[in-house]
């Protein structure tokens, strides 16, 4: 079974519009919660440009599900983890002038810093997942790093077109087998939307996905309980036609 969920970082960024006290993600997170995401995702940035301090301390007294606190491997971030002690950490890259996370974490490229950030994590019982692209050597550092999870990077994906958005499929099937071979659990995420989420409801491995703006962006119109709601009818009706077609 796939699950869904619902990052709520967006409905912060509305809010710091205006620099006021509404809309609250917290508000959000129970519906989407009451509506059947089966987590909610915030980001705590260092810049805090969306999600803040209060944000993920009453996330974390409220949530009922799975709790996935979004972070950069920066000390103070840390810090604020291990004393949270949300349901998982997922260790994303981070860069003060991007609008949105823009690729997958090298996990390849350091690591030494990032076993040592799984067992500090570890050592307060929260599971650890990296986000990196659908290439085998992240996910095999993501492995010796000691990651519970990984969450593939579906951004390429979500953006290319004819014969450019196969290959990248391509891409993601073939990491998402790989990773499941090393028993890592496999989620994906990252300018997902309604349409484009169905051909990876078609591979087996993935469990999880996490998605955000899609759904904000339909619940300006219909609601945060209905645009849920539709997405997981979407990832329930694409995953069984999978299963009806084996």
């Amino acid at each position: 079974m796939k699950t869904l969920n619902v990052n709520i970082d967006h409905v912060a960024t509305i809010r710091e519009a205006r620099g006021g006290k509404e809309p609250d993600p917290v508000a959000t997170a129970i519906l989407a919660e009451l509506a059947g995401a089966s987590g909610i995702v915030c980001h705590l940035r260092e810049d805090r440009r969306h999600i803040n301090d209060r944000d993920v301390k009453i996330l974390r007294e409220v949530v009922q599900s799975k709790l996935d606190l979004e972070m950069a491997a920066h000390e103070e971030i840390i810090n604020i983890a291990l004393n949270l002690k949300p349901d998982l950490v997922t260790i994303v890259p981070e860069g003060r002038m991007e609008l949105t996370t823009e690729g997958g974490l090298d996990v390849a490229g350091n690591p030494d810093k990032f076993e040592s950030l799984v067992e500090r994590m570890h050592g307060n019982g929260i599971e650890v997942s990296f986000f990196v692209e659908p290439d085998k050597k992240q996910i095999e550092a993501s492995l010796l790093a000691g990651a519970d999870m990984v969450e593939l990077h579906t951004g390429n994906y979500a953006n290319a077109k004819g014969e450019l958005f196969n290959d990248e499929l391509e891409k993601i099937k073939i990491a998402s087998f790989f990773a499941n071979e090393t028993r890592l659990k496999i989620a994906a995420g990252h300018g997902i939307n309604y349409l484009n989420i169905k051909p990876l409801c078609l591979i087996p491995e993935i469990g999880e996905f996490s998605i955000g703006h899609s759904i904000i962006s339909r619940a300006i119109h219909v609601g945060i309980e209905r645009a849920t709601r539709e997405m997981i009818e979407v990832i329930n009706t694409s995953t069984l036609h999978r299963s009806l077609n084996r």
